[in-house]
């Protein structure tokens, strides 16, 4: 069985963690296979927004496989820690937008893979949270990072040094998920946050992305040196040209991602 589905269909990206009977939790061989589809998404100009999500209804993922763990001599604890948290960094740094479609719990190196993205919708009814310390062990896949820089220091500390597992209307009011939905329409909700950044510039997205991504990690002067220098990225595409056309005629632009 394939650990990771894989499709690209009207510039979305739909990535799909394929070990539900596991509920989705990452063997070394996913870890892999994820790897390379992020590589291949990283240069594929058809995507603009990528989508990844859990097969099943129970989990998007718990983590890693504790039953591979179990097998595993201390190098190999290392190497998988470092994939792991390699595979998540590749995801964070993608130029397109993404989306975790979180369709059931998501614990450990999975609420890290959710964090990784850019925007995360929960459906209803589930939990999720950075659960490592309960196992004597520590977030590894960059939780205790990208936490604490979207809910501030103090809430992310106690989720973490609590092991707390929380709920997805939790989530929401830590400000960690943007929205809430029934189950059923949890893809629907993220192809409809898709379709309204598909309808910018595809460039312009991957911009944008960039200048806020990097100038968070920089002071407002410096932050500003880096917004100017996106910009000057797009000046010269067709795009840019395409939209003030589209604009002068009264017709929606046609962007080439050029």
């Amino acid at each position: 069985m394939t650990t990771v589905l894989y499709q690209v269909e009207n510039h979305v990206a739909t990535v799909t963690l394929n070990r539900p009977d596991a509920l989705n939790c990452f063997n070394f061989e996913m870890l892999k296979t994820l790897d390379e589809i992020v590589e291949d998404i990283r240069t594929n100009a058809d995507v603009r927004v990528v989508i990844i999500t859990g097969a099943g209804e129970k989990a998007f993922s718990v983590g890693a496989d504790l039953k591979e763990r179990r097998t595993l001599n201390e190098a190999q604890v290392r190497r998988n820690v470092y994939k792991i948290g390699q595979v998540f960094a590749s995801i964070g740094d993608l130029p397109q937008p993404t989306i975790a479609a979180i369709n059931g719990y998501a614990f450990g190196g999975g609420m890290e893979l959710a964090l990784a993205c850019d925007f995360r919708i929960s459906v209803e009814n589930t939990q999720m949270g950075l659960t490592e310390t309960s196992l004597a062990i520590i977030p590894g896949a960059g939780g205790t990072q990208r936490l604490p820089r979207l809910i501030g220091e103090t809430k992310a500390m106690e989720l973490i040094l609590t092991a707390k597992r929380i709920s997805a209307t939790e989530a929401k009011e830590y400000g960690i998920v943007s929205s809430v939905v029934p189950r059923e329409e949890l893809m629907e909700s993220s192809m409809k946050l898709a379709n309204e950044m598909l309808k910018n510039g595809p460039l312009a997205l991957q911009q944008a992305k960039f200048a806020i991504k990097q100038g968070l990690n920089a002071d407002l002067h410096t932050g500003l040196k880096i917004e100017r220098k996106a910009y000057e990225v797009i000046i010269p595409t067709e795009d840019r040209v395409e939209a003030l056309a589209a604009f002068n005629e009264k017709r929606k632009p046609n962007f080439k991602g050029k």
